[in-house]
């Protein structure tokens, strides 16, 4: 996977949650849903680099050896999360824990069931990177969501309270007053793919 761009933040890092296993879409992996002719984890990781991030890091978990083989994720780095079943918390441990010992000094964190969240999005979060310290969400009018950039102050914080299906929920609300928010609802649908219900929402063929 290769991106014309050059890195917006070069020590930001995209971590990508794509270790799901839908259990109420019948057990086939999120990752491996289809949308507009791509498999949803290969949308997430291209937008994550088209955004900017000079490296994406891909958390697996359900389905993993089908998603090493399906997927192209050339040029990412795959981590295999064994605890996904725990839920999206452990997915979130894992990921900040591979960026341990590189020189990634941010964690733009984009989650694989959010199709409608594309490189316009992940590209004014991590515009908003100012070191270390930074506490970035995507705003829906004025709303919270995804994608979150944690600077890598706050990865200890994060590790120590993501738990179950929560990923940094909790963090982040203990220290809401330190989250500037990026207002993306006019480029970006923070919808879920959840239940056989969101599946309408998925284009399976090519480009429309």
């Amino acid at each position: 996977m290769t991106s014309d761009q050059a890195p917006r933040h070069p020590r930001v890092t995209g971590l990508l949650l794509a270790a799901g296993g839908g259990r109420r879409l019948g057990g086939r992996p999120k990752a491996l849903l289809r949308h507009d002719g791509a498999l949803l984890v290969e949308r997430a990781a291209r937008a994550l680099r088209d955004a900017g991030c000079a490296r994406v890091h891909v958390v697996l978990g359900a389905g993993s050896e089908e998603v090493r083989a399906e997927a192209e994720l050339s040029g990412c780095v795959l981590v295999e999360n064994p605890g996904w079943g725990e839920g999206m918390g452990s997915s979130l441990r894992a990921g900040l824990r591979s960026l341990g010992g590189t020189d990634a000094r941010g964690a733009l964190v984009g989650l694989v069931d959010q199709p409608g969240v594309g490189a316009e999005a992940y590209a004014r979060v991590l515009d908003a990177f100012t070191g270390e310290t930074s506490l970035v969400s995507a705003a829906y009018d004025g709303t919270r969501g995804h994608p979150v950039l944690l600077g890598a102050a706050h990865w200890a914080g994060v590790t120590e309270s993501a738990q179950g299906d929560q990923g940094a929920r909790e963090y982040l609300r203990r220290h809401s007053a330190e989250i500037r928010l990026v207002e993306c609802g006019d480029v970006a649908e923070a919808y879920d793919i959840d239940t056989a219900a969101d599946l309408g929402r998925l284009r399976p063929g090519g480009a429309h």
